[in-house]
């Protein structure tokens, strides 16, 4: 008999989200940030800790695919013994006492993990909503702060090969707020963030959703804070021995949504990539090889 994998908490927790009352909502939101007390605390000292009783507890790990409670506790711990909860200080200090171990082979081996869990962690047909909404979109505007802001120019890269709507907020002398400003219930914007949290991609989905926009998260766990503004979000996990989380997976979902993008638009995105890649090779941007 084939044996069934317990779901990946932050993954159940952002699928089930939307349908889970209040109270469990906070208790989800707990759980997401506090994995260490949820493995070694009882359940009394959980619910004492976080305002929720423990009833409600309970009823959430049966929301998220558990059989009871125990069971959900169980697979904190199983992902606390794989994942730890090390520090950049703690893995770059890991990094110098496995010296002697080969970084290269321990680097593709979690970036493939990560990669092969995007089929798990997202669910086809809201990839496929979200990219229904940005061929419907007036204009697109990405943002992302600290090391997500060059993974941004990538995406707006890729973008305007065949769609000139996409916008880098916040960049080559133009602030954020410029970029926000006029953006309606015709616009969507993306967010793309990762652990450390960026402030100004929380208060960016914010205000964006304030002014009646669609907004597209991506992120690396349910506990990024702009996720409540989110219309659709989508979780990459980022494990890596690397010092740094790793984007591997975050990659790959960015040239799948620029591909499906392609794929709907049709010609039309195939005469502009001509045009495109003509006026490059006129502007002298490539070697000639």
């Amino acid at each position: 008999m084939e044996t069934i994998s317990p779901p990946h908490l932050r993954t159940a927790i952002s699928a089930n989200y939307a349908d889970l009352s209040d109270a469990l909502r906070t208790a989800a939101d707990y759980i997401a940030e506090n994995q260490v007390e949820i493995a070694t605390r009882s359940l009394r000292s959980v619910a004492s800790a976080s305002g929720v009783s423990p009833a409600s507890y309970t009823r959430l790990a049966r929301a998220l695919g558990f059989s009871d409670y125990e069971a959900l506790r169980e697979q904190a711990r199983n992902e606390l013994s794989h994942r730890g909860r090390d520090t950049f200080q703690d893995k770059a200090r890991k990094l110098r006492s496995d010296a002697d171990l080969p970084l290269l082979p321990r680097q593709v081996s979690a970036c493939i993990d990560n990669i092969k869990a995007l089929v798990d962690d997202i669910d086809p047909a809201v990839l496929d909503a979200a990219v229904d909404r940005l061929s419907q979109s007036r204009k697109i505007i990405l943002i992302g702060a600290l090391a997500s802001a060059g993974f941004t120019d990538y995406f707006a890269y890729l973008a305007k090969w065949f769609d000139d709507r996409w916008v880098v907020a916040g960049r080559n002398g133009a602030t954020l707020g410029s970029t926000l400003a006029g953006i309606t219930s015709a616009d969507t914007v993306i967010v793309l963030s990762k652990h450390p949290y960026a402030h100004r991609s929380v208060r960016a989905a914010k205000v964006a959703a304030g002014n009646g926009a669609q907004v597209i998260v991506l992120t690396d766990s349910h506990a990024f804070p702009g996720l409540q503004f989110a219309n659709y979000h989508f979780i990459q996990r980022t494990e890596s021995p690397h010092f740094f989380s790793s984007y591997a997976a975050t990659l790959v979902l960015i040239e799948t949504i620029t591909g499906m993008l392609v794929a709907r638009a049709g010609a039309e995105a195939e005469a502009r990539i001509q045009e495109v890649d003509r006026h490059n090779r006129l502007l002298d941007e490539f070697e000639n090889v």
